[in-house]
């Protein structure tokens, strides 16, 4: 797979095997239970939290993006993250995680873990590797989200290789077609598949990659026991999205290139995040590590009224949480406490033509 470019890889990793008279695609298998064996074979479908043909089709499609032996779907992304969490976050150890990335999961290590003997550390990305140096589990993000900083995953991977500590990406915003953490020296690889991969702004998932297969099989136990399962409906959704998310993706990391160049010295905006500008902070880490930079830039605006403005003088922008969708959407991350200024916007860019966009953008900032 690693002959091909990023839509060759998406169109394979959906394949069905070219069985004659078989379906090219797949359709899904909404099953909760199936007929039993006499036999009792422990590797057949019995039960439908335990198991599903359509999720296999989706894990196997994931662990080949991801460069993995192996790939778990989940019901959402924060379910992946926590399931780890409780696999590995054990009373007594102590827990690295992003200061900066994603609020969610400060606030279940915050609420959660803590209350059960996990000591919890919060690092931006710039003191990453510094405090985690004698940390037991390592959860980084990026690029970060909102912020887009970038982590050195290889310098922080091979400092927890030398302690034995357990390093795990969430690799949502890169997405596996811009950054593969686990040849770079992860343990694990968490996602939330809402986003880039499905792309369609209509469905909920996540998933856990990786190669350690004790790793793998306790995060499985974990997800059979707490069944935070993803519908074989949802996962047939993603399915058939994978096999577009290259030339979406494509066009995404190229419409946020060109709108982060044309913003950057926009009278009304006072800074520009986007790993791919080559003044950017995070750009030299980002080039080693990222074979694309993403779809996402950081915007910062006057304030919040300024943000309002721009979406409702626009005949493009949409408000909207999340990202990743064909729509190109600006969310302001500080209504979600997210640490950002009032003006802070996060802009995700979708797969319209790259000229209307920044057209649309300038004429509605004035």
């Amino acid at each position: 797979m690693a002959r091909y470019g990023d839509s060759t890889r998406s169109v394979k990793a959906v394949g069905t095997q070219p069985i004659p008279g078989s379906p090219v695609a797949s359709p899904p298998v909404p099953a909760s239970t199936y007929h039993l064996s006499a036999d009792e074979d422990p590797a057949l479908d019995s039960y439908g939290r335990s198991s599903n043909p359509t999720w296999r089709q989706l894990e196997s499609a994931l662990a080949e993006l991801e460069g993995a032996a192996s790939a778990l779907v989940f019901g959402s992304g924060m379910a992946a993250i926590t399931a780890v969490l409780r696999v590995l976050a054990r009373p007594g150890r102590k827990l690295v995680v992003p200061a900066d990335g994603y609020y969610q999961v400060r606030q279940y290590a915050q609420e959660y873990l803590v209350p059960q003997g996990v000591t919890v550390v919060e690092a931006t990305s710039a003191q990453m590797c510094e405090l985690a140096a004698d940390a037991d589990v390592v959860l980084a993000e990026t690029p970060t989200n909102p912020g887009l900083d970038v982590v050195d995953l290889h310098r922080l991977a091979m400092d927890c290789r030398s302690r034995g500590a357990v390093l795990v990406v969430d690799n949502t915003t890169a997405t596996p077609l811009g950054q593969q953490p686990l040849s770079l020296g992860a343990d694990l690889v968490v996602a939330s598949a809402t986003k880039t991969l499905s792309g369609h702004s209509d469905l909920i998932a996540g998933y856990v990659a990786g190669s350690h297969p004790d790793l793998m099989a306790a995060v499985e136990r974990e997800r059979l026991l707490a069944g935070p399962i993803l519908g074989a409906f949802e996962a047939w959704l993603v399915l058939r999205s994978l096999g577009s998310a290259g030339l979406r993706f494509e066009r995404q990391c190229q419409n946020a290139a060109a709108l982060a160049m044309a913003l950057r010295g926009h009278p009304r905006v006072r800074s520009v995040r986007y790993p791919g500008l080559p003044d950017d902070p995070s750009h030299a880490i980002a080039s080693l590590q990222m074979r694309r930079f993403g779809g996402l830039i950081a915007v910062e605006f006057e304030d919040a009224a300024a943000v309002h403005r721009l979406v409702e003088r626009s005949d493009l922008l949409i408000a909207s949480t999340s990202f990743g969708g064909i729509h190109t959407s600006v969310d302001r991350r500080a209504r979600w406490g997210d640490p950002v200024s009032p003006g802070f916007a996060r802009i995700s860019l979708g797969i319209e033509d790259a000229d209307d966009l920044i057209s649309d953008i300038t004429a509605a900032l004035g």
